[in-house]
């Protein structure tokens, strides 16, 4: 049996753009630039299964949208790359669901539960509120943060905060996790300094603004391409936020398409700014 081929990832990224237009100008730029076909589902999920050092770049929202899923594989997968998040780790290792409507508990391999992180203190001493109340720095903000675990502690908190504001670290490092209902976060603050905060944390609204927003194009592109398996209920918004640039920057251009191949690699920007430039060189 002949060994299934892994797409580099110049390939995956202009794979990814070439399934937003139709299936005869596809296969035309394939014969034009040399380009493979898709790459095999069952490769793809091998991919995913190895050391991921290219999900080192991802914005934390990205990993809740693949723990989203509610798999316990893809949760498994994901255990290295949320190591500096305790919230998302304690609820991978509880089994706690982060899929819309769903109650849970999930399944969940016994040396994840083993690695839970420890419960602080505070917690056992003042509960879930009392803990974050009590906080005098960020590192204790932190780990009282991360026994937030489930839809009704999050609403707990938000009332909290609405009753009494919380203190400045709480409000910090609760906002800044990815699983914060939008909601929730909103009542922690909006003013400049905040929103930096949680873009320098990697909160991301959604596919879309990932999509277009975020750079490098390749990353973006190459994470893109394996979202029918890490989000597949979410990929297509990122599609439909870049199938019109695509159409009216590339379309049916071969030329572009080729362009937009050797320019990916080394293209530093966001990928609508290298759309649109490998449509104007060509």
């Amino acid at each position: 049996m002949l060994a299934m081929r892994e797409n580099s990832r110049v390939e995956q990224a202009v794979g990814f753009l070439l399934h937003l237009v139709d299936a005869e100008t596809a296969e035309r730029v394939r014969a034009r630039t040399g380009l493979p076909g898709p790459e095999d589902p069952r490769t793809s999920r091998l991919r995913l299964t190895r050391a991921w050092t290219w999900a080192r770049r991802l914005p934390s929202s990205v990993a809740l949208w693949v723990l989203e899923n509610d798999d316990p594989a893809l949760n498994a997968m994901m255990w290295n790359y949320i190591a500096n998040d305790a919230g998302l780790r304690r609820a991978v290792a509880r089994g706690v669901p982060f899929g819309p409507g769903r109650t849970g508990p999930l399944r969940v391999d016994r040396a994840l539960r083993e690695q839970e992180p420890e419960v602080p203190d505070s917690y056992v001493r003042h509960g879930l509120v009392g803990a974050l109340r009590a906080v005098t720095s960020m590192g204790q903000a932190r780990a009282a943060a991360s026994m937030v675990l489930t839809a009704d502690d999050w609403w707990t908190v938000g009332e909290a905060d609405v009753d009494r504001p919380l203190p400045g670290y709480a409000r910090w490092a609760l906002s800044v996790r990815p699983d914060c209902p939008p909601l929730v976060r909103e009542g922690f603050g909006s003013h400049t300094k905040f929103t930096h905060r949680l873009r320098e944390a990697g909160i991301v609204d959604g596919p879309a603004e990932y999509a277009t927003a975020h750079g490098p194009a390749v990353d973006v592109l190459e994470v893109l391409a394996v979202g029918h398996v890490l989000f597949p209920a979410r990929v297509h918004e990122a599609q439909d936020a870049l199938r019109p640039l695509v159409r009216d920057h590339l379309g049916e251009s071969e030329e572009a398409w080729a362009v937009l191949a050797q320019l990916m690699e080394t293209f530093h920007g966001r990928t609508p700014e290298l759309v649109m430039t490998a449509g104007a060189i060509a």
